[in-house]
C-alpha cells in the first residue's frame, strides 16, 4: 500500500527571482491530506544569503508593501536551521509530502533549492510538485494564459485574502486547491 499523499501548499516572498543569486526572505506552507483537510502550517522568515543581490524590480514591489517587507525582516533564521526545521515538519507529516504552488515554476525553484543546498540532494521533497496554474487551466478549460487568479471563479477562494504575508498568501492557496481538487475530482480521491 503506498503512502498517502500531503499536498504542501507554499507560498514564498523573495528579493529577486532567482535563487542563489537572490535570497528566500519568507516561506510557508500548508499541509493538505488526500480528504482535503489542512492538518498543519509551517512558516518562516529567513536570514539573506551571504553575497546575495537585490532585483530591481522585485524591491520596486516591495516599496509599495513596506509594511509586508518589514514583516519578512522579523525574527529571521539561518537558512540551514530554518530547512532543516522545515524538513523535519516535513517528515513529521503522515504520508508523502508533494509540493503544490500557484506558480510552481517560482515557488518550488526556491524552496527545492534551498532544500538541496542546507539539506542535501536526498532531502524529502524529491522532484514531485504540484504546479496550480497548469491545474486551473485544466478545471477551467483555458489556456494557460489565463489561468490566473484573477480568471478563477469566486467559489474557488476562501475568507483568507492575499496580503503578500506567506502565512496568509499560503492559506489562501490552500483554499484554492482544496477547491480545484474537488472540483476536479468530485470530491475526495478514493484511489
Amino acid at each position: 500500500m503506498s503512502k498517502p499523499e500531503i499536498y504542501i501548499v507554499t507560498d514564498v516572498e523573495s528579493n529577486g527571482p532567482i535563487p542563489g543569486k537572490h535570497s528566500m526572505l519568507s516561506f510557508a506552507s500548508v499541509a493538505v491530506d488526500e480528504n482535503m483537510d489542512k492538518i498543519g502550517e509551517f512558516e518562516t522568515n529567513l536570514e539573506r544569503l551571504p553575497g546575495d543581490c537585490e532585483d530591481i524590480d522585485t524591491m520596486k514591489f516591495w516599496r509599495d508593501y513596506p509594511e509586508e517587507y518589514r514583516a519578512t525582516r522579523i525574527d529571521t533564521q539561518d537558512p540551514e536551521y530554518a530547512m532543516r526545521n522545515y524538513e523535519n515538519w516535513l517528515k513529521s507529516l503522515p504520508g508523502r509530502p508533494i509540493f503544490t504552488a500557484h506558480p510552481a515554476g517560482f515557488d518550488f525553484t526556491f524552496v527545492r533549492w534551498y532544500m538541496v543546498e542546507f539539506c542535501g540532494s536526498r532531502n524529502c521533497l524529491g522532484f514531485s510538485c504540484i504546479d496550480m496554474k497548469t491545474m486551473a487551466m485544466c478545471a477551467m478549460c483555458c489556456k494557460f494564459v489565463k489561468s490566473t487568479k484573477r480568471n478563477m471563479p469566486k467559489s474557488w477562494f476562501g475568507p483568507q485574502k492575499h496580503t503578500h504575508l506567506a502565512i496568509d498568501d499560503a492559506r489562501e492557496t490552500a483554499d484554492i486547491f482544496i477547491s480545484m481538487y474537488q472540483e476536479i475530482f468530485g470530491g475526495v480521491d478514493k484511489e
